[in-house]
């Protein structure tokens, strides 16, 4: 019986075999409100497990990583990115001895706050919001508050803390101007991010003819492997290799990255794709219609705000905090289907 036999414990103490430097799930520091501990699942287990089964986290299906609205099946979605980060965060955190469980909530929470149509949303959203936009601070206030009719999620600190500080800047993937996390666990999601979107954005915009394999940059190409497997093969192995610290070998406290040769290459891959695929999409025309969708649904409904779902008329004083929020959890189709609806675009300027 569970009251006789707490697989939690059990589940705590195993966890207790884990690297000095892993985040134990009973040493949590809490949650934002005092609950008590499930019987079955660690605190890490019981967050991973309220992320998969939210709504935002079902969304993450129809919304666009790169590519809006594209007509192939094999084209990365927030969703399978998702996935994807979480697979290799996974694996890293494994061979470093570190907490697992923590690593898998942090990376399937990562991006519940990101916009419709992707970065060209978030951009759209950061200039009409006299506060600004960042995607990794929604995903938090996913979390924190709107999830759940306004309850939110009430997950842990170290959870929320990764999520909140896994967004990088443009340039050095491990650049300090984007925020640290304060668990090691946290630091592998950032890594794993990166070295998801950076090979599957190829592929899609290999797929999608923008560029060839020929196209890709030979000097990052002849470190990192000519296919995609080998790649994230590469790069997964290096941040192993040079984090090995982490699993308890060093008295000084370790830190999560890669050797001078990969980050150098990884950072001259990230600034191709810049250069050739996503600054490309920005000047072309499903991009301007997306973000037109977009600015006229914010304006509509910061004049109309009546007008906005019963639960995202609850949180808050700003008004534009509140209209953000309900943009900002839309999906591509939806947003384009409220837009049409309230007239706000016609029917032939669809993104499709």
């Amino acid at each position: 019986m569970i009251s006789r036999l707490n697989i939690r414990q059990l589940a705590e103490e195993k966890e207790e075999g884990l690297s000095p430097y892993a985040q134990k799930s009973r040493l949590s520091r809490g949650r934002l409100r005092v609950e008590e501990p499930c019987p079955v699942r660690t605190a890490f287990q019981r967050d991973r497990d309220r992320i998969i089964h939210s709504k935002a986290f079902r969304r993450l299906k129809h919304k666009t990583q790169v590519f809006i609205a594209p007509l192939g099946d094999h084209y990365v979605t927030r969703l399978t990115h998702t996935l994807e980060v979480a697979q290799i965060a996974r694996t890293i955190s494994r061979a470093l001895n570190l907490n697992e469980d923590l690593t898998e909530a942090i990376a399937l929470g990562h991006d519940l706050g990101h916009t419709p149509f992707g970065h060209v949303g978030e951009e759209a959203l950061n200039e009409l919001y006299f506060k600004g936009f960042r995607h990794n601070e929604q995903s938090r206030r996913v979390v924190d508050l709107l999830e759940k009719e306004g309850q939110g999620l009430n997950l842990t600190w170290e959870v929320r803390d990764g999520i909140l500080n896994h967004s990088k800047e443009e340039g050095d993937i491990l650049g300090k101007s984007a925020g640290k996390a304060s668990t090691l666990e946290g630091e592998v999601c950032k890594l794993a991010d990166a070295i998801a979107y950076i090979n599957h954005d190829i592929g899609d915009a290999i797929r999608a003819g923008i560029i060839s394999e020929n196209d890709l940059p030979l000097g990052p190409i002849s470190v990192l492997g000519r296919f995609h497997s080998q790649r994230i093969n590469t790069m997964v192995c290096d941040v192993i290799s040079h984090s090995w610290a982490a699993r308890g070998s060093s008295t000084e406290m370790p830190t999560i990255g890669m050797s001078a040769e990969v980050l150098k290459a990884t950072n001259n891959l990230r600034d191709f794709l810049f250069e050739r695929v996503y600054n490309l999409r920005l000047a072309q025309e499903e991009t301007a219609k997306a973000r037109e969708v977009v600015r006229k649904l914010y304006h509509y409904f910061c004049q109309h705000e009546d007008k906005l779902p019963a639960e995202y008329r609850l949180h808050g004083d700003d008004s534009e905090q509140r209209v953000v929020d309900y943009i900002a959890g839309m999906t591509d189709q939806y947003a384009l289907r409220v837009a049409e609806g309230l007239l706000l675009v016609k029917t032939k300027d669809k993104v499709i």
